[in-house]
């Protein structure tokens, strides 16, 4: 590999066997308030984040300002003729706490049609990649192409108050929220759809609108996106996107680049890459098994196969959620409802009952049930969106309106720039020693 590669990678299974010895033993000790353990696998179960929007319970699945999923679907408003929430009132409920009204929903419509504007040098900087580049490469690159239109910024600039630092910073929410359906359509139709582009349609509301901009003009596809971009929102403020953007927006940065921040933390396979995985690990078992169609018998085996193989199956367990992922099931209904002989669709429900009994019986898996992802690419290519790679584009549009909405009040409450104490083995090692205290 060579010299230094080789050296390192000895230290470091020097290191990580040390690590493994030492939380084994002394794992469950204390550092101040949180344990050895939490403190080398992911800050697990410390509670260390205010985020006003939504709150994920174990049980009952993501709750937004104390609604749930279900409630959401019958209290938000609606477009005309449609039966799924318009993803404009779940913004307005997280920024302002208040179900909104039908003249909310509209008004924000209105708002963000005004506000949709992309630049020239925007959609010049993004044809500047390789149409080979991953969409979310593209996208987040179009956001920080866009960042030289950001109102904070410029007013930071000149001297401002802390006091008012809310003010532009909602404003280039705004701003953002409102143009990022433009460039996810504009990835689209550049990548996958020979560069034939579609102008905005200034009449539909948001999600409606990006349907439109795709290419996509069934109702029920413009249903689906009003669905997927309000359950894909918000997910408490703990997750590597929110907390990213979250805590890029601590530094004073602006949320172009907050934003931008945390849709590169959404672009990774622990994350909102993660749809992306689902439909290709189908994809690849209905190519293995040579049907479109597999038995629940066949599933379990390449579902075996997987695990045996030392890989997950993609879709299934969450950090935090003990049952069924809410969001899987609004889509499952809304499968069940808009498409219920589709194969694809089939196949997925036929997952759900083979996979939770197949993780159970290992007896080291906490949730063994289906979250959000299990279920999107399937809906997705029932309408003809085969393009895997770009469903993370679509979890990153609607994901804004959480995160955007959450660094509104991070700025309106004045929130310090979040800094954490980190420390190194060796201290650990000197303060299990009675040597050294670490935790000040």
């Amino acid at each position: 590999m060579g010299v230094i590669k080789d050296a390192f990678r000895a230290k470091a299974d020097i290191s990580s066997a040390e690590i493994k010895a030492l939380l084994k033993e002394h794992g469950n000790k204390k550092i101040g308030e949180v344990t050895l353990s939490q403190i080398y696998q992911g800050m697990r179960g410390i509670t260390g984040l205010v985020s006003e929007t939504s709150l994920l319970d174990a049980q009952d699945g993501i709750r937004f300002r104390g609604y749930s999923i279900p409630e959401l679907q019958e209290k938000l408003p609606k477009a005309q003729g449609g039966s799924e929430p318009l993803p404009e009132g779940i913004f307005h409920l997280m920024l302002l706490g208040e179900l909104p009204t039908e003249s909310d929903t509209d008004h924000l419509s209105s708002v963000w049609q005004r506000r949709s504007h992309v630049p020239t040098h925007v959609f010049n900087t993004i044809d500047a990649l390789p149409l080979s580049s991953h969409p979310m490469t593209m996208f987040v690159t179009g956001v920080m192409a866009l960042q030289t239109e950001s109102n904070f910024a410029k007013e930071y600039s000149k001297g401002l108050n802390k006091q008012d630092y809310w003010n532009p910073i909602y404003d280039d929410v705004m701003d953002l929220i409102a143009r990022l359906p433009r460039i996810a359509a504009y990835i689209y139709r550049r990548k996958y759809k020979n560069n034939e582009h579609i102008q905005p349609n200034g009449l539909l509301d948001w999600a409606g609108n990006l349907a439109h901009m795709m290419g996509y003009e069934d109702e029920s596809f413009k249903e689906l996106m009003r669905l997927y971009m309000t359950i894909h929102a918000d997910h408490e403020g703990g997750n590597v996107s929110a907390h990213t953007t979250h805590l890029v927006g601590s530094a004073l940065s602006d949320p172009y680049l907050s934003y931008a921040a945390g849709m590169n933390g959404l672009a990774g396979p622990l994350h909102g890459l993660a749809n992306q995985e689902v439909i290709k690990w189908i994809f690849e078992m209905q190519e293995k098994l040579q049907t479109d169609a597999p038995t629940k018998e066949q599933i379990a085996d390449y579902v075996r196969e997987t695990l045996s193989n030392g890989q997950v199956v993609p879709g299934y367990g969450h950090a935090v959620l003990r049952q069924t992922d809410p969001r899987f099931t609004a889509q499952m209904v809304f499968g069940k409802k808009h498409m219920p002989d589709d194969k694809l669709c089939q196949t997925v429900w036929n997952i759900y009952e083979v996979v939770p009994p197949i993780l159970e019986s290992l007896g080291k898996v906490k949730n063994p049930w289906p979250n959000v992802d299990a279920h999107s690419g399937a809906l997705l290519v029932h309408y003809g969106l085969v393009e895997y790679e770009f469903y993370t584009v679509l979890f990153a549009v609607s994901r804004a309106l959480g995160v955007l909405a959450n660094l509104c009040w991070d700025r309106a409450l004045n929130f310090p720039l979040e800094r954490p104490k980190s420390v190194t083995t060796n201290a650990v090692k000197l303060w299990l020693e009675g040597k050294e205290e670490i935790w000040e």
